[in-house]
């Protein structure tokens, strides 16, 4: 028969390959034939894997027997550090490992990562094989540490078997070893999300404060992965809600950070600090704004977080906002009031912030903001149930209501003011030169004070609905102030046409 080499990248004779096949399909009556025909039955593939490994991985008694009698050599490794025995732990196989064991096999064997039979079996869930290990085998290592410093507690901890868990802690195993990272067992469960595991090991009395070599706590595992019920198990065994890190980071630093909402709120139930600040001088909300988490922010924002911490740029969430163009997560802040006057290192307000990104905008929303707190300063005091508390909004006006006087505005804009009229205008209304400035700043060609003064105009208008006031009466008098008065006619005419004119102005 042929026998040449199965592929370049195998290093396996035909008869070879036919033979570690029949081998793991526990085909005896092949692997008989083969050896016959004088088939070489330790030989290895490129994995250096022989048909004895994949007899015992799979579990195939028969091909297991029938290997041992032709002298199968019982403790060869593959090129992961596998022998027989390791295999049939790691896939659960009690008979194969009885088998092995009585053939010679060598107990206290590892591969190339240090697992043991031990921790083999409890990293895949094999219960029977662990306890076959424990009650018939001499010399066990329980608390046997592989290279990266876990024991088989670990490795059941952090793969959620919860019957080994339960094994390990019964064989008396220790509770709080930790790995080469100076992470426990109660670590590993909380990082991976296992509740149960991690109820298991909270009830036998470890340290819930524990931290790893970054300073790590079970619950900013727990947190950063999104695992409520592990959060919720922690708090509940009375862990330190506020412990940071090394980085000072909290958990819901963690929770802010990746959007995990659920954990969130059940942290800020708990009475978490809203404003811890991290190694950057980074609230959650600074880091909820920059991932643009809207209904997170809106969290932090209505449990009355802290708005105006700078963090080492000197940047509040106002700034990142700006700075990114989140527009939403702006106009929760905006609504909630804040200091506009605050500079980051550069020495620029969130509104020159969003200016020199050129987010329209959102520069447009901060101007309104600007002049809304000045307006409620001067002529009211805040109150949450009044009716422009519940209709705040600085965001671009769609309103049916106003969409006369809109389109009133943009020809105002585009067709009769000159170059420098809408400045004249906005001084008039008491626009800031900051306010301007930032207006001014986009560039849309030598046209562009056509849309400068639109946008200063709905910027206005936003102040006088809100105050209820006439708009048309304030057009007409600023536009008498800058010597327009035959514009300032035009539009008392267009305010007086009659009830059936199409265009009437419905906010008058």
């Amino acid at each position: 028969m042929e026998d040449d080499l199965v592929s370049e990248d195998d290093i396996l004779l035909l008869s070879e390959k036919e033979f570690h096949m029949a081998a793991k399909r526990n085909d005896v009556s092949k692997m008989e034939d083969l050896i016959r025909k004088g088939v070489n039955i330790k030989a290895k593939n490129c994995a250096d894997r022989t048909a004895l490994h994949w007899a015992a991985g799979a579990g195939h008694e028969q091909a297991v027997r029938l290997l041992l009698d032709h002298d199968s050599a019982v403790d060869d490794e593959d090129s992961f550090g596998m022998n027989a025995l390791l295999l049939a732990s790691w896939f659960g196989h009690v008979r194969i490992l009885q088998i092995l064991v009585n053939a010679g096999a060598k107990i206290n064997c590892e591969n190339k990562n240090g697992l043991n039979l031990l921790q083999c079996a409890a990293q895949r869930g094999h219960i029977k094989v662990m306890e076959f290990i424990m009650e018939d085998l001499e010399d066990v290592q329980l608390d046997k540490v592989d290279k990266n410093g876990k024991t088989a507690f670990h490795l059941a901890a952090e793969h959620g078997k919860l019957e080994v868990v339960e094994f390990l802690i019964g064989s008396g195993c220790a509770h709080s070893i930790k790995d080469l990272g100076k992470n426990t067992a109660l670590h590993l469960a909380a990082k991976n999300g296992h509740a149960e595991v991690l109820q298991k090991i909270v009830e036998v009395g470890v340290d819930l404060d524990d931290a790893n070599q970054e300073g790590l706590t079970a619950l900013h595992l727990a947190a950063e992965g999104g695992h409520y019920d592990c959060v919720k198990l922690l708090l509940d065994g009375g862990c330190d809600i506020n412990a940071q890190t090394e980085k000072n980071m909290t958990a819901l630093h963690y929770a802010a950070q990746h959007g995990h909402n659920k954990v969130a709120h059940l942290l800020v139930d708990s009475g978490i600090n809203l404003d811890a600040v991290n190694h950057q001088n980074a609230t959650a909300l600074h880091l909820t704004v920059l991932q643009n988490f809207c209904s997170l922010a809106k969290l932090l924002i209505d449990t009355e977080c802290a708005l105006d911490i700078p963090d080492n740029r000197q940047q509040t969430p106002l700034h990142i906002a700006a700075e990114h163009g989140r527009q939403d997560i702006a106009e929760m802040i905006l609504i909630a009031g804040v200091n506009l006057k605050l500079t980051d290192k550069q020495g620029k307000t969130a509104l020159e912030v969003a200016s020199r990104g050129n987010h329209i905008n959102l520069v447009d929303m901060i101007i309104k903001a600007d002049r809304f707190y000045k307006w409620e300063k001067d002529n009211m005091n805040s109150d949450s149930d009044s009716w422009i508390a519940n209709h705040l909004t600085f965001k671009q006006d769609h309103k049916l209501e106003t969409q006369h006087i809109r389109s009133v505005m943009w020809r105002l804009a585009t067709r009769y003011l000159k170059t420098n009229e809408w400045k004249k205008m906005a001084q008039c209304w008491k626009f800031t030169d900051g306010h301007i400035r930032a207006i001014e700043q986009q560039w849309t060609g030598t046209k562009s004070y056509k849309e400068h003064g639109h946008r200063m105009l709905l910027i206005w208008l936003h102040g006088v609905v809100m105050a209820g006031e006439n708009p048309i009466k304030g057009l007409y008098e600023c536009l008498v102030g800058i010597s327009r008065r035959d514009l300032a006619e035009s539009i008392r005419k267009k305010a007086n046409e009659g009830a059936d004119a199409p265009r009437k102005c419905v906010t008058m």
